[in-house]
């Protein structure tokens, strides 16, 4: 463990060269979840409390390769391709989807809603939200639900299930472990898709 929780404050300690910093617990209110911490202090790695960090110094000093492959993928969001499979729409979002990529997020799935039916989202890329991108989401189903149609999403990571189920979201929306099942089962009925937990 290298985020180490202790009242109100945390301990990060950086897994490269052992540096540690101790902040205020300004997190979600999982104790797990410290990925607004490591951001406000500029470190990279995992957004749970288990897993590798690293302090901005050495953040800076890996390589590039390895750089990306401590972070498993995190980085600037954006959208890798909007499919139209008959009444089901699926926009596969990447990277980080935050306060720079959440208007990216938002014109894709105002596209997605233009072109009627439903929507699936492919979170499987994604390794982080915040609140920007959660609004971008509850937004998207506020709209499908105006117009008759639904928002599901498809193979949210652990941390995405953790944000959902913090705030509160995780009942909106229908969650699939891939968009082809989220396609199948929106394709089969007209019904809301049973919710899988998994």
């Amino acid at each position: 463990m290298t985020v180490v929780p202790n009242d109100d404050r945390m301990a990060l300690i950086c897994d490269s060269c052992g540096d540690t910093v101790t902040a205020a617990a300004t997190v979600l209110p999982d104790p797990e979840v410290v990925w607004t911490l490591i951001a406000e202090l500029g470190w990279s790695g995992s957004p749970f409390a288990t897993g590798s960090h690293r302090c901005p110094y050495c953040s800076l000093k890996e390589p590039a390769d390895a750089g990306r492959a401590a972070c498993a993928g995190h980085g600037p969001g954006g959208i890798v391709g909007i499919d139209h499979l008959g009444d089901v729409t699926v926009v596969t979002a990447t990277g980080d989807i935050d306060l720079d990529s959440g208007d990216t997020l938002r014109a894709a799935l105002r596209h997605a809603a233009d072109m009627g039916g439903d929507v699936v989202v492919d979170l499987s890329r994604v390794h982080v939200i915040d609140s920007t991108g959660l609004g971008v989401l509850v937004r998207a189903h506020r709209d499908a639900r105006d117009r008759g149609a639904r928002v599901c999403l498809a193979g949210p990571s652990r941390f995405v299930r953790t944000v959902l189920h913090t705030m509160r979201l995780d009942g909106l929306f229908p969650v699939f472990d891939t968009p082809a099942g989220a396609v199948a089962a929106l394709s089969a009925t007209g019904r809301s898709p049973a919710y899988t937990r998994s």
